[in-house]
């Protein structure tokens, strides 16, 4: 009876049924749930996610353009694209990054200074951009990396165009050269344009022009697999290449122009004074541009950085030095302008030249003096005495005026990065760098020019094409034309920046006549031509000053304290052709050291034949 009591079979068949149905009915709820889901991410969401299906399957890549090459006067090949192969590894492709490389290594060899680069290049890109881990692979290792490269998800071969200069050191300073874009840079440029892009124009005419040069960057888009390899080409907009640059160099006169220079520190410019087209651009020594491409080794940029010689510094653009007498006869036609002198008046040269109410005496070159001399002889000579007594009476503010209309103390604005402008001294510039007034003896000093007058070579064959223009001053400009692939090469017009106007044009002439016997007669007599008229002014820039009682002798100088030997001309003197700069550094006086220089490259390009004449110094004294 007690266990009847004990067992109630309706009751627990009532506590199974009920269980059961709460059991399904959390099934049924839970199905539900799942139900809606589905149909929420099948129909609702089904947009979004088929176009994030087919981001995954759908990659699109750029094609980086071909960048323009760069052709002399005449045709010849001076930047040329070259392929080259590297190894590049996507970041977001890549599991383990380390223990890949680690693995690489044992297929291709990776240096210490390749893993660095790839380090600082990383922190540059995006996950999802190749990062070169080797560049410049060789044909053996492309090969081997095509046998073991199924085992490395995330790494590629890729083939790109690279910079190359077949007449290297001959064309480093004018071209500059290309090389990795760096942060500061990636900061500035237009990312898109630059997608794939590795390169950049980094000085010269690569950086001035680079906008030209670079071209428009094209895509396409690609089917890959789940490992990232691209199936197929699915849509492409191939890229535009840069426009090809055609020179006014001419890269014959160019190699003259630094064999001329020989083993001397120096810089010649000549241009063409027609149009401003530079023929010739040498800063010697020089260095090979092609280490620079692909990232100079440490070793060889701490050589070139410590070398006495300064190989990476232009001196043609950026060297900026006192012109000594080359500026003669821009002074002179100063004087000539503000009617403070006459092709007649004379002055008398006694071999020192003194202020009223002073005692300080400044010497003339020639230490016994030159007796009276017209306009016409103190150029011939090169009489300092004379310019100072010029300078005087023209003071500072007529005088650095007159010189700025010829472009000293400015930019020239010549396609060539990094150009200084050098220094035209007023006395508004020394009150505001020096805090200090302008004393009459400096006005004297800039009269020769030396002092804190500074200009680079390229301003002093700018300056000398304009008196053979007779005061058309033209913007110099390496570049003369650029060719988009396919089509004729458009022309540049030369650019008149301004003209300089004399009151008389026939002073003109009286400095070009002037000029003339410098070379027929004067301090430049050795290089005088019997195939042609050469127009010049010899000149030597200081070192160092020299005391009251003090007497310059070259013979027992050393050679870094001699003085820097200049030269500027023009020819032929009835129709100019060439004008041009050469400076030597520590070279001596300019017409027996930067003359010379300039007579092989008139020769060379006008053709002359006859060898400059042998003559004697100035018997050590500091002179021209």
């Amino acid at each position: 009876m007690l266990e009847a009591n004990l067992e109630d079979r309706k009751r627990e068949a009532r506590l199974v049924a009920s269980r059961a149905w709460i059991a399904a009915a959390l099934v049924i709820a839970a199905l539900s749930l799942v139900v809606v889901r589905l149909m929420h991410l099948q129909v609702d969401q089904h947009d979004h996610f088929s176009v994030l299906s087919r981001d995954n399957r759908v990659k699109v890549q750029p094609l980086p353009p071909a960048r323009g090459l760069v052709y002399d006067a005449n045709g010849i090949l001076l930047a040329d694209n070259h392929p080259s192969f590297s190894l590049e590894i996507t970041i977001e492709k890549v599991d383990d990054l380390d223990a890949t490389i680690e693995e690489l290594s044992r297929v291709i060899r990776i240096e210490p200074r390749d893993r660095a680069r790839f380090e600082r290049q990383k922190q540059q890109r995006m996950r999802f951009q190749g990062v070169p881990i080797r560049l410049n692979l060789t044909p053996a290792e492309v090969a081997r990396f095509a046998v073991d490269g199924h085992r490395f998800a995330g790494v590629d071969i890729r083939a790109e165009l690279v910079r190359t200069y077949p007449l290297g050191e001959h064309t480093a300073h004018v071209l500059g050269y290309v090389g990795r874009i760096n942060e500061q840079e990636l900061a500035r440029i237009d990312k898109s344009n630059y997608a794939g892009s590795h390169f950049i124009g980094k000085g010269g005419l690569e950086k001035a022009h680079e906008a030209l040069l670079h071209g428009q960057v094209g895509y396409q888009q690609v089917e890959v697999n789940a490992r990232g390899r691209v199936i197929r080409t699915l849509e492409s907009q191939p890229p535009v290449s840069g426009k090809d640059l055609h020179l006014y160099l001419d890269i014959g006169l160019q190699q003259v122009a630094k064999e001329a220079l020989g083993e001397e520190r120096g810089a010649v410019v000549a241009l063409d004074p027609r149009n401003g087209g530079i023929l010739a651009l040498v800063s010697n020594p020089s260095f090979d541009p092609n280490l620079f491409v692909e990232g100079i080794s440490q070793t060889d940029y701490q050589a070139l950085l410590s070398s006495p010689d300064k190989p990476l510094f232009n001196r043609a653009v950026r060297g900026q030095y006192p012109p000594g007498s080359t500026i003669k006869q821009f002074v002179a036609l100063a004087g000539l302008a503000a009617g403070v002198t006459t092709s007649r008046r004379a002055t008398y040269c006694s071999g020192a030249f003194s202020l009223p109410g002073h005692s300080h005496r400044f010497r003339c070159w020639r230490r016994g003096g030159h007796g009276a001399l017209s306009l016409e002889q103190a150029l011939v000579q090169s009489c300092d005495v004379y310019f100072y007594d010029l300078a005087n009476r023209l003071g500072i503010d007529r005088l650095s005026g007159f010189l700025s209309d010829f472009g000293f103390g400015a930019p020239t604005g010549i396609d060539v990065a990094g150009e200084l402008g050098g220094l035209m001294p007023t006395r508004e510039w020394k009150q505001r760098v020096r805090k200090q007034a302008w004393y009459p003896g400096e006005t004297l000093i800039v009269g020769i020019g030396q002092g804190s007058f500074l200009a680079t070579p390229l301003q002093l064959a700018v300056a000398t094409a304009a008196i053979a223009n007779h005061g058309k001053v033209i913007r110099p400009q390496v570049a003369r034309a650029a060719q988009a692939p396919g089509a004729s090469a458009a022309e540049q017009l030369p650019l008149v920046s301004h003209t300089i106007n004399l009151a008389d044009e026939h002073q003109w002439g009286l400095i070009i006549d002037a000029m003339a016997k410098v070379v027929e007669s004067g301090t430049a007599r050795r290089i005088r031509s019997t195939d042609y008229r050469i127009a010049g002014k010899t000149g030597t820039s200081q070192v160092f000053s020299l005391g009251q009682n003090q007497r310059y002798n070259a013979a027992t100088l050393p050679k870094h304290l001699k003085d820097h030997a200049l030269f500027v001309a023009f020819a032929p003197v009835e129709d100019p052709r060439i004008a041009l700069a050469v400076i030597v550094e520590n070279g001596g006086g300019g017409g027996a050291t930067a003359a010379p220089v300039a007579r092989r490259i008139i020769d060379a390009y006008l053709g002359g034949a006859s060898e400059p004449s042998a003559q004697s110094d100035t018997g050590g004294e500091r002179g021209d």
